[in-house]
């Protein structure tokens, strides 16, 4: 079942990397977008059930999509942490002016990024791993931002900011806010979670893949929309993220086999 769930989840990514790239979405399946956020956010929570067991992992999916719409809906009312901003119509059903769609999006992208950090920090001791895991996987979070905000405010207008900033008009309120929160959501595993086990080589591979799937549609987005720097940048931190995870994993690898001789 969980494999049927990913293999739509490329499958429905194919179509909106076309689409949504060569802007041939049609205003009658912009329904679209709300199912690719839906089944984005439910990749990163089978991951979260493999990792730490069903029942955990699914209360620690609904922590993130709850504690994230709230933090937005504060954003969106009171312009709380992140700046001054609006959502459009774009993500489907609204809950206090904030999408529901959003929760599964925070979902996706605390996914990819705690896997990600969860790779880069196995070799390090387990006080220095915990704060590190944190601020590297807010870190992640941050870089996944960098193009997904450029993109969707600036090309495919999701969401209006009120207040301007020197990253394509997009305050820099917005990243501090996207990496206090990340932190925080991932901060949260290491009070409940503290029995963590091995997702399986199928779903780390899997929340890798994802990481790489979504940077690469926005970064391909950004490009047709001329948003050179944002593309750049993304696509070389994407590649540092990737080299780091593979070369700790490796190493974590190559170490514990040595032990075992």
């Amino acid at each position: 079942m969980t494999t049927l769930v990913f293999r739509f989840f490329i499958f429905w990514y194919i179509c909106g990397l076309i689409l949504l790239t060569f802007d041939l979405l049609p205003v009658w399946l912009e329904w679209a977008n709300t199912v690719f956020l839906l089944t984005a956010g439910g990749i990163a929570g089978i991951y979260f059930t493999q990792l730490y067991g069903y029942l955990k992992g699914i209360f620690y999916s609904v922590c993130i999509i709850i504690i994230s719409m709230y933090v937005e809906h504060l954003g969106v009312t009171y312009n709380f942490l992140f700046g001054s901003y609006e959502y459009g119509n774009n993500f489907g059903l609204k809950l206090f002016d904030t999408p529901i769609t959003i929760g599964f999006a925070w979902l996706l992208v605390i996914g990819c990024s705690h896997e990600l950090a969860r790779g880069i920090t196995l070799a390090f001791k387990q006080k220095k791993r915990r704060m590190n895991f944190v601020l590297i996987a807010g870190l992640i979070t941050v870089t996944m931002d960098l193009i997904l905000d450029p993109v969707a405010y600036r090309i495919k207008h999701y969401w209006i900011w009120e207040d301007t900033g020197s990253y394509y008009g997009i305050p820099i309120s917005n990243f501090t806010g996207w990496f206090l929160l990340a932190c925080l959501l991932h901060g949260l595993s290491l009070f409940f979670l503290k029995e963590k086990r091995s997702a399986g080589q199928l779903w780390e591979r899997r929340m890798q893949l994802t990481f790489g799937l979504i940077n690469l549609m926005f970064i391909t987005i950004a490009l047709t929309g001329k948003l050179y720097l944002a593309a750049l940048l993304v696509g070389l931190l994407t590649v540092f993220w990737y080299s780091l995870y593979y070369w700790r994993v490796r190493t974590y690898a190559q170490d514990k086999e040595k032990l075992g001789d």
